[in-house]
């Protein structure tokens, strides 16, 4: 099996690499990545081949694409303060890619295509827990831009009869997520900030909530998905119904570490959604034997690869 990985040299792209080597059906893995948000060093010691461009570059992506098996588009840039700041670029990464992605897959003989999405989707949906059957509504324009990529894969099976699987993912963390970036997320943030003794910032008083889902979680199912074929032109959650409040997460942060954290409250951000739990009924139906990784291990292997980091030492990841 051949596969293509958008985004390949990001956080999730790089461990879903290291996580596919190990399977004796995948005999070729592709890179797409113009390195806006992803980092080459992140293939070091990888076989696998690398095409640098964006993915709205049709012609990058029929090369890449030719003689493949199956897409896991991931290529996006992600964050909802970076999408306030500037909306038509996240517009163009997000929904105007994801199109350009499908259109090549639909060229190289109708690949399999599957691809992220996010829980920000909901947005102001005040239901719990997050079922995919809810009305979106989304609060920044990232989260309408991730919901254009979801609508893309369906009207694509649907007009094209492409194989297809988005999943909306929530909150992934874990191993080789790194903090030294203007939209880091929450857990790299605030590990690297309680392990170099800085103040943690809390947007809010904390008791907002997340389905925080483990890396290595991630990579179970879409490593599935591709072997098994999984088609489902609907949304499906990648989470597990746990939630989290930021302040329980700083917590285990604080256990992991062993180190008390200077804690510093400031107004919340716009756009942020108040809480987010999935409702895992669809995923539980399509990946059955797939088990999470809890939460304290998960944070106690995140902390263990940022003082990996720290130290100079090779990390696990």
């Amino acid at each position: 099996m051949k596969i293509v990985i958008t985004g390949g040299a990001g956080f999730i792209g790089s461990n879903l690499i290291r996580t596919l080597t190990r399977q004796p059906d995948v005999t070729e893995l592709r890179v797409v990545d113009d390195l806006s948000t992803g980092d080459k060093r992140n293939l070091n010691g990888l076989d696998v081949g690398f095409h640098e461009g964006d993915v709205q570059d049709a012609a990058l992506l029929d090369q890449a694409f030719r003689g493949a098996d199956a897409i896991v588009h991931l290529a996006a840039l992600p964050s909802v303060p970076r999408s306030l700041r500037d909306p038509v670029a996240s517009h163009h990464a997000n929904a105007t890619g994801t199109l350009q992605v499908l259109e090549a897959a639909r060229r190289a003989g109708g690949l399999h295509v599957i691809a992220a999405s996010s829980s920000s989707v909901y947005g102001a949906n005040p239901h719990l827990p997050k079922r995919e059957d809810l009305v979106p509504a989304p609060m920044s324009p990232y989260a309408v831009s991730k919901l254009a990529t979801e609508a893309y894969l369906g009207a694509y099976h649907h007009s094209y009869g492409l194989p297809v699987l988005p999943f909306r993912f929530f909150n992934v963390y874990g191993p080789g997520q790194r903090a030294d970036h203007a939209y880091a997320a929450v857990i790299p943030k605030w590990i690297s900030a309680v392990l170099a003794g800085r103040p943690v910032t809390i947007h809010g008083d904390g008791t907002q909530t997340r389905d925080f889902t483990h890396v290595d979680t991630v990579c179970q199912v879409l490593t599935d998905a591709l072997l098994r074929k999984v088609v489902d032109p609907r949304p499906v959650n990648l989470a597990f119904g746990t939630r989290t409040s930021l302040l329980d997460l700083l917590q285990e942060i604080e256990a992991a570490t062993g180190r008390r954290a200077n804690r510093e409250h400031t107004a919340p951000r716009t756009g942020d959604v108040t809480h987010s739990q999935a409702d895992s009924a669809r995923l539980g139906g399509l990946f059955p034997t797939v088990t999470p990784v809890p939460i304290q291990e998960g944070t106690a292997t995140t902390v263990d690869w940022h003082r990996a980091e720290l130290s100079g030492r090779p990390s696990r990841r």
